[in-house]
């Protein structure tokens, strides 16, 4: 399959700077750079889902704090004031 796409110049030479880098063709470099996103968009959706699915479930188990827990645990995580 041919799928033309256009590229701004700055992304255009560093997509050639990594083909050459590699000693590859530049179709080839940008067809592996687009699997490997691809692959990792997926599998961070799923991972994304299966975080939301446990937190359901661990909220239906009865497992859960209150948001004022949680806020008062980020303030002192992260040292911000008690009036944020």
């Amino acid at each position: 399959m041919t799928i033309l796409i256009s590229l701004n110049p700055e992304v255009e030479a560093q997509l050639r700077k990594k083909a050459e880098q590699q000693g590859q063709d530049v179709s080839i470099v940008a067809a592996e750079l687009i699997s490997h996103v691809l692959e990792w968009e997926a599998q961070d959706s799923e991972e994304a889902i299966e975080s939301i699915q446990r937190g359901l479930d661990d909220f239906e188990a009865g497992h859960y704090r209150s948001f004022d827990e949680f806020a008062k645990e980020q303030r002192r995580k992260y040292n911000l004031p008690a009036d944020l």
